[in-house]
């Protein structure tokens, strides 16, 4: 089988793919779910030994908001903490940064031909995810809303 067969084969044993798109830059290019509600790419460039995982994020209006709002160095040390953060796992990214404020990132990691198996596929979606999902933890842990009701937070609320 070729390689974009088998990847495909193996998206669909996961039920992740959501849409096979034409792209005259890619051998193959899928757009899978992972998780549910999650949309990511996988991406054969043209004329390139290796498969691309992708998972890009605008940050939300109301994040936008807050951070806008935010002093100058709470802005800069948030960017710092998050490159920090991205690095730790391993996959290469992009932050569109404007006057200190998050816009969007893209996360994404490669799997070159001569070690792509079933197992190396997952885990790197599943690495390019987790990585995308620390992006918007620390968000939304540097940028919360202020609590309107005055009384203190529970950090549990979602259980009670």
């Amino acid at each position: 089988m070729s390689i974009e067969e088998n990847v495909k084969q193996w998206l669909s044993e996961e039920d992740f793919i959501r849409e096979v798109r034409y792209d005259e830059n890619a051998d193959f290019h899928f757009i899978i779910e992972f998780p549910k509600d999650n949309i990511m790419e996988v991406i054969k460039p043209k004329c390139k030994d290796f498969i691309l995982i992708a998972c890009a994020t605008k940050v939300a209006q109301e994040h936008l908001n807050l951070m806008n709002n935010a002093d100058a160095l709470t802005k800069k040390d948030f960017i710092m903490a998050l490159n920090f953060s991205l690095n730790s796992y391993l996959v290469d990214f992009e932050l569109r940064v404007v006057q200190d404020i998050l816009q969007q990132f893209v996360v994404t990691d490669q799997i070159f031909e001569d070690g792509l198996t079933k197992h190396e596929l997952i885990k790197t979606i599943k690495r390019v995810f987790k990585a995308k999902l620390q992006c918007v933890w620390l968000i939304d842990q540097k940028f919360t809303r202020p609590n309107i009701t005055g009384t203190s937070s529970n950090e549990n609320d979602m259980f009670i």
